[in-house]
């Protein structure tokens, strides 16, 4: 407990320093280095379990989903709204060519289907919070979005391993997670609700003027609940792996995937939801 509470208060204050003394370029690279290190550990948990993506192409076509949508939007080129589509359809291309270069006929479908789930799950998807940090026009209010997703996202987690271990009692998924309780998953909703109305309160002037904190505790209810499912898909997976950690990269919590597990599908809802309210 003592090295997960050391490696979390080191990565906050990363992200601190990344987002708001250095700036957005900052945070869009500590990202993408998450992202990708992500993407890395998701295909090595696919090897564990028998299948053979191509890893180090899958990476490189993985930053570009995550870097060109917004340097084509930081250059103001035109049609940078569908850069990330065309980004898409040119992977698809790649990975269908280099499958007929470089796998048995019998490989090749699985080869393919493994390299794209791991593109789409990951940097597709955390490529959201990217995308999030021009949503509102002024980046620094962004980057503000973005945190307000992290914080009520990843405290879900840690409210509910503190109240399960406090109060828990009916196991949520037993095969999947058998130490996740439906205790510990209402009790780290409300935390993370309060947390993410307290942010929005003290901190009101620096988001943007839609996001108020009533908005903010209705928002923060779809994004709890979506963060223990994102939560537990990872813990399928590791499970179908045989691995108890993603990785072992940061102390007390283990690999980069372990800490973004519960943002991969909160990332896309949380900018689907403040697109509605811009």
């Amino acid at each position: 407990m003592t090295k997960r509470i050391i490696s979390t208060l080191v990565l906050w204050i990363v992200t601190i320093i990344c987002f708001f003394y250095i700036g957005p370029d900052a945070a869009v690279w500590l990202l993408a280095v998450l992202a990708l290190s992500s993407q890395y550990e998701f295909y090595s948990l696919l090897e564990k379990m028998g299948r053979r993506p191509f890893k180090k192409f899958g990476i490189f076509l993985g930053g570009i989903i995550i870097f060109a949508p917004y340097y084509a939007n930081k250059l103001e080129l035109s049609h940078a709204e569908g850069v990330q589509s065309g980004i898409i359809a040119v992977t698809i291309v790649a990975c269908c060519l280099r499958i007929f270069r470089e796998r048995q006929v019998a490989e090749r479908i699985e080869t393919l289907g493994s390299t794209l789930l791991g593109l789409i799950y990951v940097p597709f998807m955390l490529g959201f919070l990217v995308r999030m940090i021009e949503l509102p026009g002024d980046p620094k209010q962004g980057l503000m979005l973005v945190v307000w997703l992290i914080v009520t996202a990843k405290f879900t987690d840690v409210g509910a391993l503190l109240v399960g271990k406090a109060f828990g009692r009916h196991a949520m998924s037993p095969i999947t997670s058998p130490k996740k309780t439906w205790e510990g998953a209402i009790g780290g909703c409300l935390v993370s609700i309060g947390l993410g109305f307290s942010l929005t309160f003290f901190a009101q002037e620096y988001f943007p003027p839609f996001f108020t904190p009533l908005w903010s505790t209705f928002l923060a209810i779809p994004i709890t609940v979506i963060s223990i499912i994102s939560d537990l898909v990872e813990s399928m997976l590791k499970r179908m792996a045989d691995q108890k950690d993603s990785g072992s990269s940061i102390p007390g919590i283990g690999g980069s995937f372990d800490l973004t597990d519960s943002l991969i599908l909160t990332a896309p809802t949380g900018y689907l939801l403040f697109g509605f309210l811009t």
